[in-house]
């Protein structure tokens, strides 16, 4: 489904990601854990092209780019293939949420106005902002916010979608609303990677979980393999210090 061949990637003197190597299987969920400055999310951005890599190659379906010459239309029929939520939401500030969604579907999709109203007010009422299609993101709290990105990324109906990080601005009583969202949609058996900081959600959801740091795959494997039974030095450290309940030997 998802194939990362090589990704290298750097900013100046800065070797962000070094000669990283990822497949991810239509229908799965995976998660990637790191500390801050591991590589996780400009991996991530490197899969959509938000970030340029430097070198390696990225295949999603049947479509493949080779890096050191991607053209723009190259960069085009990737993106459309993906889907990307943010941290920051990046929601248009002067249209509500129902206008937001339609966006991408009139833009992008070229359907006729009445057909992509008609299909964003099902995705807003999918995730639980039916009531809520009037107002603007001024209005909204973080997590419909968050929820009406999440509404939008549906809308393109990607071949897989990327959460950077979906719950990291919103306050801690908001996490649990956007979570769930994400839990529903990962049961429809749509492919997913997601950069997270929630552990108790990659080992709900996740099929696989990638560790990584220093811009390398330190390890991965099922939740029950890397959360209980880590075998790399490093994992146990990260996960000894955001768990403090874990016992690991090192």
């Amino acid at each position: 489904m998802i194939a990362l061949s090589h990704i290298s990637k750097a900013f100046g003197r800065n070797q962000v990601l070094q000669d990283i190597s990822l497949n991810v299987n239509r229908g799965e969920v995976v998660v990637i854990l790191g500390p801050s400055g591991s590589g996780k999310t400009t991996l991530l951005r490197c899969v959509n092209y938000l970030e340029k890599p430097g070198s390696g190659q990225i295949a999603v379906g049947d479509f493949q780019v080779d890096c050191s010459r991607a053209r723009r239309g190259d960069v085009l029929q990737l993106r459309r293939k993906t889907a990307m939520v943010f941290q920051q939401y990046n929601l248009f500030r002067h249209k509500t949420a129902l206008e937001n969604v339609m966006e991408a579907l009139l833009v992008v999709k070229k359907l006729p106005a009445a057909e992509a109203r008609k299909r964003s007010i099902a995705l807003l009422e999918k995730v639980g902002l039916g009531a809520k299609l009037d107002e603007y993101p001024s209005r909204l709290s973080g997590g419909q916010q968050q929820r009406v990105g999440i509404a939008r990324a549906l809308a393109l109906e990607p071949e897989v979608i990327l959460f950077d990080e979906p719950t990291s601005a919103l306050d801690p009583e908001l996490v649990g609303e956007v979570l769930e969202v994400i839990r529903a949609i990962a049961r429809e058996g749509i492919t997913m990677i997601v950069v997270t900081h929630e552990m108790g959600f990659a080992r709900d959801v996740a099929n696989r979980v990638v560790f990584m740091d220093g811009g390398v795959i330190v390890e991965e494997g099922t939740p029950d393999e890397v959360f209980q039974h880590p075998k790399e030095e490093r994992t146990k450290q990260f996960l000894r210090r955001i768990t403090p309940e874990a016992n690991y030997s090192i």
